[in-house]
């Protein structure tokens, strides 16, 4: 049974949830993973619930759109808590993920990625 924090570690801007909103149109039931695995790590996957196994370690971040949000438990570790925004962008998803085909992707933004240019 994945793991589930007490306190919602992500949430998702309008236009992430515009576009949860329409791919529940074709998938009503849904969920989220953010591995870190090889492919783009800041791209959360987006899932048929039923059609991907959670893992007993992956961690529930909590919900968005409805929709639970999982994590691995190494990635959670490493970032120490996280506060993860989902966001939606053009372009193409995942391979493998319910946003591909859509123009439009999930992308997570968090502070602990965040990067500073100075001019």
């Amino acid at each position: 049974m994945p793991k589930m924090k007490e306190k919602s570690h992500v949430q998702a801007t309008q236009a992430a949830l515009d576009l949860i909103a329409d791919i529940r149109r074709d998938h009503p039931d849904i969920l989220f993973h953010q591995s870190g695995g090889c492919c783009d790590g800041s791209s959360p996957m987006c899932y048929p619930a039923g059609e991907f196994m959670i893992g007993d370690s992956d961690v529930l971040l909590g919900h968005i759109g409805g929709a639970p949000f999982y994590i691995s438990s190494a990635q959670f570790e490493a970032w120490q808590s996280p506060h993860l925004v989902v966001d939606a962008i053009p372009g193409r998803g995942g391979m493998f993920s319910l946003d591909n085909g859509r123009e439009r992707r999930f992308l997570l933004v968090s502070d602990i990625c965040a990067v500073s240019i100075d001019k």
